[in-house]
């Protein structure tokens, strides 16, 4: 275990009531490094992702990004949500405004940074997501994919060290799920670091450098593609996969 470690997650625990969702969770996510989670639905998966970055707070255990343990506060929720950045599955996009500015609100109010910088920055990140066409279209005139590769260019442009993504296409029709995989599939290549909750088999296969399986709160496997995919050690993860992979 390198020090290079982003986030380290030790003996995470979350309940809601008397549920307990997420059962002694430990992993790292490193530099550079691409992470599926996969599972099925109620796995905890996207309750772990929603830890990362505190929009729930965890019950008990500690999330250290670089060695400072967000959950008694350690670093500000404020410098926490720019280095850490989030894309959800229903874009969260601001209706009222511009493509344009929707990607440079957030630049202007949280990092301080001037209109001319932010616009600067947002035409970049919307150029690299292909959306550059669109800067003056408001979210109601676009695709489902679209506003998703733009909620992307949003959270590029606050340039997080890392990215949670939580099922950035399950809200899609199918034919716009490849536009966002790809440019995801590029972000990956680019060399961010990611940790990616998704039901898509052929992203966690093919970009993730790990796939983590989650079951039941809990993580069963955690291994390169290769081997979770091929020679799963545990019958659930086998169990999952041959669901998945047969629809």
């Amino acid at each position: 275990m390198g020090d290079n470690a982003i986030i380290k997650i030790k003996h995470l625990r979350k309940d809601f009531g008397t549920r307990t969702v997420l059962k002694d969770i430990n992993f790292d996510v490193k530099s550079g490094e691409v992470v599926a989670i996969i599972g099925s639905s109620g796995s905890g998966k996207s309750t772990l992702l929603r830890c990362v970055n505190l929009l729930e707070k965890p019950t008990s255990g500690e999330i250290l990004y670089h060695g400072a343990d967000i959950v008694t506060g350690q670093i500000g929720l404020a410098e926490l949500r720019t280095k850490v950045g989030m894309v959800f599955q229903q874009f969260n996009l601001f209706s009222n405004l511009s493509v344009l500015d929707n990607c440079v609100i957030g630049q202007m109010k949280v990092l301080k940074r001037n209109r001319e910088e932010s616009e600067k920055m947002a035409k970049e990140y919307l150029t690299k997501v292909g959306m550059e066409r669109f800067i003056n279209a408001k979210p109601h005139q676009l695709s489902g994919g679209q506003k998703q590769r733009v909620a992307i260019a949003r959270a590029l442009a606050m340039e997080p060290e890392i990215l949670l993504f939580d099922e950035p296409t399950s809200a899609l029709d199918p034919e716009m799920v490849g536009e966002v995989l790809k440019v995801m599939k590029d972000l990956a290549e680019s060399g961010l670091t990611m940790l990616v909750v998704t039901h898509e088999m052929g992203f966690a296969h093919d970009v993730a450098n790990r796939v983590v399986f989650m079951d039941q709160g809990v993580i069963v496997e955690d291994d390169i593609p290769e081997v979770i995919f091929d020679t799963p050690k545990h019958n659930r993860t086998r169990e999952f996969l041959s669901r998945m992979l047969n629809k």
